[in-house]
């Protein structure tokens, strides 16, 4: 009899071990977020933050620059630091400066710090507003999808106003 009652204890304690999450995820703090930064894209000098590795023999088309360019809170590189955009564009149209993006927003400061975006798209600089897409990200942007409108004040400043839902 003692055995049966043991049996059953064991049994009711492994339905409730299974039938519990294995671990708690973090909450994300909003259900979406927007984020408005600027990406500071330079191309030259010492402190060149775009670093060309591919270049084409066909002109352009090919071309590919690394980044790891400083994000700020203003158009200023004197600005408050939020985080750095960290990968690769490439120039992907044969007759047009045409882009293919693929970069992470890696958040250093703010209510977000610690987390990042993972962003990828097309980038026609002739149009004056582009939407590239937020296709996943990290921390409190885990799972992330939305957009980012991307627009062009000089060669070497961008405004990045990202649309997420985390």
């Amino acid at each position: 009899m003692a055995c049966c009652k043991l049996s059953s204890m064991l049994l009711a304690v492994l339905m409730v071990l299974a039938a519990s999450p294995a671990a708690p995820r973090p909450v994300a703090a909003a259900t979406s977020a927007h984020l408005h930064v600027y990406m500071h894209d330079v191309t030259g000098g010492p402190s060149a933050t775009a670093v060309r590795v591919v270049n084409s023999p066909r002109g352009s088309f090919g071309n590919m620059e690394v980044i790891d360019d400083v994000l700020t809170e203003g158009t200023s590189q004197s600005s408050a630091t939020v985080g750095r955009a960290q990968g690769y564009y490439m120039v992907a149209s044969v007759a047009n400066l045409e882009f293919m993006v693929n970069m992470n927003v890696v958040l250093t400061s703010g209510p977000y710090a610690g987390s990042s975006l993972a962003i990828l798209g097309r980038d026609d600089v002739s149009v004056p507003v582009r939407e590239l897409s937020v296709v996943g990200g990290t921390g409190m942007f885990r799972m992330a999808r939305g957009y980012v409108l991307w627009k062009t004040i000089t060669p070497e400043i961008l405004d990045l106003e990202i649309f997420v839902n985390p």
